[in-house]
């Protein structure tokens, strides 16, 4: 085997254990599940709290989402929204409304 052919074959080796290395480090569906799990159940009980002490929350969407429907751009403000947090179209679209009907 030639010195360029061995070189190759140690560079392809080499990535195989680097790419291997960062798949390692992505978080598994289970720990996504259970992170997903966890922030639902802080986001309840801070729900509960803010219910039992009367707090309002007198700003339920993004500041960006705010902005681009004062300049009357409900496209925008429902990515933007997408964007924030991570909900589907239909989702962000009824919050956006729901929010337009509340101002």
């Amino acid at each position: 085997m030639c010195f360029h052919h061995r070189m190759e074959i140690t560079l392809a080796l080499l990535m195989v254990v680097v790419v291997a290395l960062l798949a390692a480090q992505l978080p598994g569906r289970t720990e996504q599940a259970r992170t997903a799990y966890r922030l639902a159940e802080i986001e309840r009980r801070l729900r509960l709290v803010m219910d039992h002490l009367g707090v309002v929350d007198p700003s339920p969407v993004p500041p960006e989402v705010q902005q681009h429907l004062a300049r009357g751009d409900r496209i925008k403000a429902i990515a933007a929204y997408r964007k924030a947090t991570g909900a589907d179209l239909l989702s962000a679209k009824q919050a956006v409304e729901a929010y337009e009907g509340r101002r």
